[in-house]
C-alpha cells in the first residue's frame, strides 16, 4: 500500500532458560517493532537472517539454570560458537551494532551482554569483559519496583528523551561492579552509565531497598560508546501499562 510505513523488525532470543520472551517480544510490539522470537541454535543455523533485523534482544530469564554464574554459558555459546563461514556469532553482534543496528539485554540479558564485552566496551574494545553483576549485597533475591533516573548525557538511544523511570526488578545477581577504578572512571567520564537507582525523591541512591542489590554508583544499566547496545536490570517488558504498577487503583489512570 503506497505510503505505508513498514515497522522495524526486532528479534527476540528464547531458548535455553529464557522466560521472559512472550512478554518482551510484546511489548516490542507494543513500542512499534515486527516482532518475531527465534531459538539461539536456530540464529546460529542461519546467523544471516540476523541482517533482516533493527533490534536483537536478550530477554530476561535463567539461562543454562545460571550454572557457573549468570550468563557464564549462554555468553560462551555465543562467543565461541564458530559458523559455517568460520565467523562467531559475536563477530556479527558487534557488526551488527557498527552498522547502525541496535541490541539490548534485560536482566539476564544484561548478565549476558556484560560476559561477551558488547557493554560498556569502553574505548570501543568489544569483547573484554570490564564489568560483573555480583550477587546482590542482601544475598537476597529481590522482587519490588524501584525508582530509576535516566542520566540525560549518555549517548543510549533507548533512554532519549526520558527522565525518571519506575520499573520492577528480580534478580539474585545484579549488584554492578566494576573491574577497578580505572574502569568505573572511564564508564563514568564517557557517560556509559544510562540509568541509576533512585530514592522517593529521585535521587541517587545507595541505600537498600531502594538500591536493590548494591550497584556502584546506584548504576541499574549501562551502554555502550554508541548509544545503540544497551543492558540494564530492571524489566521494562513488565511496566508497559498502568495496570501492571502497584499503585494504579490509588493514583489513577493518568498517572504519570
Amino acid at each position: 500500500m503506497r505510503g505505508r510505513r513498514l515497522k522495524p523488525k526486532a528479534m527476540v532470543l528464547t531458548g535455553y532458560g529464557i522466560n521472559c520472551d512472550y512478554e518482551t517480544s510484546y511489548a516490542c510490539e507494543v513500542a512499534g517493532f515486527q516482532s518475531k522470537r527465534i531459538h539461539l541454535n536456530d540464529l546460529l543455523d542461519s546467523p544471516e537472517t540476523l541482517n533482516d533485523y533493527s533490534l536483537i534482544v536478550f530477554p530476561g530469564g535463567f539461562t543454562f539454570g545460571d550454572d557457573l554464574g549468570s550468563g557464564v554459558a549462554f555468553s560462551a555459546k555465543i562467543k565461541f560458537s564458530v559458523l559455517k563461514d568460520g565467523k562467531r556469532l559475536f563477530d556479527i553482534l558487534t557488526e551488527h551494532i557498527e552498522k547502525g543496528g541496535l541490541i539490548l539485554g534485560i536482566c539476564n540479558g544484561f548478565q549476558i551482554l556484560v560476559r561477551l564485552g558488547i557493554i560498556p566496551a569502553c574505548a570501543n574494545r568489544y569483547g573484554a569483559q570490564e564489568v560483573t553483576l555480583a550477587p546482590n549485597k542482601s544475598g537476597y533475591f529481590i522482587d519490588r519496583w524501584v525508582n530509576l533516573i535516566a542520566e540525560k548525557e549518555s549517548p543510549n538511544i533507548f533512554t532519549r528523551g526520558l527522565e525518571r523511570l519506575r520499573l520492577p526488578v528480580r534478580h539474585g545477581e545484579g549488584r554492578f561492579i566494576p573491574l577497578n577504578d580505572k574502569t568505573l572512571n572511564e564508564i563514568e567520564n564517557h557517560n556509559h552509565v544510562a540509568l541509576r537507582y533512585a530514592d522517593k525523591q529521585f535521587k541517587t541512591t545507595q541505600i537498600f531497598p531502594m538500591n536493590p542489590n548494591g550497584s556502584t554508583n546506584a548504576i541499574a544499566g549501562i551502554c555502550d560508546s554508541t548509544g545503540r547496545a544497551f543492558g540494564l536490570m530492571p524489566h521494562p517488558e513488565a511496566a508497559i501499562s498502568i495496570y501492571q504498577y502497584p499503585d494504579w487503583t490509588r493514583k489513577g489512570r493518568n498517572m504519570q
